[in-house]
């Protein structure tokens, strides 16, 4: 198996459902970004940044663009861990974070994916800075070294 990730990295385990097959086979790559969405929720309440204090704040980090490699496929019966980390974070507007999926039973590598983030104003959808609570939470965390580059070399 390759590097897990980062010592700031956060992990979610997801059963796949009878749902996320498709007509392959497989896992439909559509659910890929759904269990992304659901690391980063899991690992921004982890930060310190939960929904409740997006809502609260009226500030929330919107995805600005996703790129996912898809490696192998999941199915029907697998166990996968998403691993996310923030690699960056421009204490301003800006931060990127990083996934692998991986299936439980072998550690094969199923996807990997870089989310580039926009903190946004809730009321008015536009572009806002971070309050100094989202730069607590996601500054503290960026920076950790891009397993990435070492599990495919």
């Amino acid at each position: 198996m390759s590097d897990p990730g980062p010592a700031k990295a956060h992990v979610v385990v997801i059963d796949v459902q009878p749902a996320d097959i498709d007509a392959y086979g497989h896992v439909n790559n559509s659910v890929y970004l759904t269990w992304l969405d659901r690391a980063a929720w899991s690992h921004s309440a982890a930060l310190g940044a939960p929904l409740e204090t997006c809502v609260a704040l009226r500030r929330g980090m919107a995805a600005l663009r996703t790129e996912i490699d898809y490696e192998r496929a999941a199915l029907a019966g697998d166990r996968v861990s998403v691993t996310t980390w923030i690699t960056a974070c421009d204490g301003k507007l800006r931060c990127t974070r990083r996934f692998i999926v991986r299936r439980i039973a072998d550690g094969v590598t199923l996807a990997s994916a870089v989310t580039v983030y926009v903190c946004l104003n809730l009321d008015t959808g536009r572009a806002a800075r971070m309050p100094p609570e989202f730069i607590a939470a996601y500054g503290s965390a960026a920076g950790e070294q891009d397993p990435l580059r070492s599990s495919r070399g």
